[in-house]
C-alpha cells in the first residue's frame, strides 16, 4: 500500500486533498500541519519521515501573506525555501517522490503570451523569491514534481473569492485591479489532478516524468473580472470599479501578467482542466 505523506493539511489545498482522497482506496493518506510536523524543523523532519515512510510527499505547506512576507523575508524563505530542503535532504538517495506546490509569483509579468515551464523566473517580491528558492531546493531531489499555480481559492480558508463575497454583503462598492491579468485556480481542481497524477503512475499508465509543470483554470482574466463573476454568481448588488494597481495600496509588487502555458502537465498526464469560470461556479455552490 502506498503511504502518501500531505504536509500543510490545514490548507485551502491540503483540506481539498482530504476531501479527494476519500475516492482512493488503497492508499495510506497521512495529514499533518505545522502543529504535527514542523518541516523548518530539521531532525523532526527527519524523524517523522523516517517513522512513516511515506512513497510520496505532497508540499502543500507554506508561507503565502504576499504583503506581509516583505517585513518578513525570513520568515517566508524559512517556510517556502528552507523546509523544502529539510524534506529533500531526509530522502536523499530514497526513491520518495516528491510534489512540491510552487507559484506564478517567480515570474515578473513582463511578458504578454503565456509563461511556460522553461520561461526565465524573475520575481518581484520577497514571497516570490522565497517560492523560487523553494523550487531550487526541491529540484535537488531526482523525484520531485514541482507544481506552479495562480490565484489559489477554495471554499476552505481564506481567498479572494471569500473576501469578495464578505465586503460585497457589507459595501455598495469595491475597487478592484484591472492591470493584473492571470487565471484563478479551483484548488479541488488542482487536488483532483494531483491525486489523479499519483495514482497513474503507481498503477503504471504514465511514467513520472520530475521537473517543473504548470497548473491553474482554463481561461484568462482580471482581479476586477474575476471579482465581477463572484458578485454575479452570489446574486448580489454590488458595484464593482476598476482600478490600477498603483492606485490600490499593496506592500508586495505583483506581475502584472502571469497566465501560465498547461500543455506540458496536460499532454504528460493526459488531465483535462476546466474553465475558470465552471469551477467558480462549484465553489460557489458550496459557500451557498
Amino acid at each position: 500500500m502506498a503511504v502518501i505523506l500531505v504536509t500543510g493539511a490545514d490548507g485551502q489545498l491540503g483540506n481539498e486533498l482530504k476531501v479527494v482522497s476519500k475516492n482512493f482506496y488503497g492508499y495510506d493518506f497521512i495529514f499533518t500541519d505545522i502543529n504535527t510536523l514542523d518541516l523548518a524543523n530539521l531532525p523532526q523532519t527527519e524523524e517523522f519521515i523516517k517513522k512513516t515512510e511515506p512513497d510520496w510527499i505532497i508540499n502543500c505547506a507554506a508561507y503565502n501573506l504576499v504583503d506581509k512576507a516583505e517585513s518578513e523575508p525570513e520568515m517566508a524563505m524559512l517556510v517556502n525555501g528552507t523546509a523544502v530542503k529539510n524534506i529533500t535532504e531526509v530522502i536523499k538517495g530514497s526513491e520518495c517522490r516528491l510534489i512540491h506546490i510552487s507559484s506564478d509569483y517567480i515570474y515578473d509579468g513582463s511578458s504578454n503570451v503565456p509563461y511556460n515551464e522553461y520561461s526565465t523566473p524573475n520575481p518581484l517580491s520577497a514571497y516570490g523569491r522565497s517560492k523560487l528558492a523553494g523550487e531550487k531546493n526541491a529540484l535537488l531531489h531526482p523525484g520531485s514534481m514541482i507544481i506552479r499555480t495562480s490565484w489559489l481559492y477554495s471554499s476552505f480558508g481564506n481567498n479572494f473569492v471569500k473576501t469578495i463575497l464578505r465586503h460585497a454583503k457589507e459595501k455598495e462598492s469595491l475597487t478592484v485591479v484591472y492591470d493584473q491579468t492571470g487565471t484563478p485556480t479551483y484548488a479541488a481542481d488542482l487536488a483532483g489532478a494531483i491525486i489523479n497524477i499519483v495514482a497513474s503512475v503507481i498503477r503504471n499508465q504514465f511514467a513520472m516524468n520530475s521537473g517543473i509543470y504548470n497548473y491553474s483554470n482554463e481561461g484568462v482574466c482580471t482581479w476586477y473580472d474575476f471579482a465581477v463573476e463572484i458578485i454575479k454568481e452570489a446574486g448580489l448588488n454590488c458595484n464593482v470599479i476598476p482600478v490600477l494597481s498603483k492606485d490600490y495600496k499593496q506592500t508586495a509588487q505583483r506581475p502584472a501578467f502571469s497566465v501560465m502555458d498547461k500543455s506540458k502537465i496536460k499532454e504528460n498526464y493526459n488531465l483535462t482542466i476546466p474553465h475558470w469560470r465552471t469551477s467558480l461556479t462549484k465553489c460557489m455552490k458550496l459557500l451557498k
